[in-house]
């Protein structure tokens, strides 16, 4: 449990670390959850899914740096939900602009995918036991006044969480049927050629003719996700004139992670 521990408040660091606040935030120690609750329903929520699975929750008092990392927001960025938009036409959304830093976090549990950015309530990761919470505060702020905001981190170490007060198992028949319930529900598959990193001034600079870089070599296979997470490799192919993948690998559940 200890070096669980120790992977949360390395994730917490790291957020720290890379969120594009005035002054690196400071990680003051695991808190009483109950501390966040009132900022809970405006929480940015992520799950990271490698060699564990994991979930993240940002919950911030102060949103107006958001504004100077996107770019000049017009608009109290502080108050209410997270920007739609930076600047005049701009695309580029809060969470866009958090996601770096929620990437960096989930580093510290070596490789895997982070899936989508969502703001929502995060008062159920917030009362679940396992959850550990790192309040974030300004350096001139570590001996008093408000926290900046806090991190939420549950490791679920082979993706589920254990349920303690469930009376038995259930019959492989019955978890057979229960998964027919849900045999047509529609999921997003993404093909993935690769990645890059940029600023937020480059984002905007970009125009019709930019060549981006992307950090995979030709020829390497594409990545296949099912609602963000890694489940198979495939080639780019070219089907009645537009593009397909041709799978060529299925990863198991210990395969699936970058």
């Amino acid at each position: 449990m200890s070096i669980t521990l120790t992977l949360h408040e390395s994730a917490a660091e790291r957020l720290a670390m890379q969120l594009p606040t005035p002054a690196t935030l400071q990680v003051s120690g695991i808190v009483p959850p109950q501390a966040a609750a009132s900022y809970a329903p405006l929480a940015v929520t992520a799950t990271f899914v490698g060699a564990v699975t994991a979930d993240f929750a940002l919950i911030l008092t102060d949103r107006s740096f958001l504004a100077a990392a996107g770019g000049g927001l017009t608009g109290a960025a502080s108050q209410g939900g997270l920007p739609a938009g930076v600047g005049s036409g701009s695309v580029v959304s809060g969470v866009d602009i958090l996601r770096p830093a929620m990437e960096h976090a989930a580093e510290a549990f070596d490789a895997g995918v982070l899936g989508e950015l969502r703001e929502e309530d995060g008062s159920g990761l917030l009362s679940d036991p396992e959850t550990a919470v790192f309040e974030l505060r300004q350096p001139h702020a570590m001996d008093g006044g408000q926290a900046f905001g806090w991190f939420a981190v549950r490791v679920r170490e082979h993706g589920t969480v254990q349920d303690t007060t469930a009376p038995r198992r259930p019959q492989p028949e019955a978890a057979s049927s229960r998964l027919g319930l849900i045999s047509n529900v529609e999921m997003a598959l993404t093909v993935e050629i690769g990645r890059t990193r940029m600023s937020v001034r480059d984002a905007l600079a970009l125009e019709p003719g930019k060549v981006i870089e992307l950090d995979r070599s030709a020829g390497a296979p594409a990545d296949v996700l099912l609602n963000g997470r890694l489940i198979a490799h495939g080639e780019v192919v070219v089907v009645d004139q537009d593009y397909a993948v041709r799978i060529t690998r299925i990863l198991d559940v210990a395969e699936g992670i970058y």
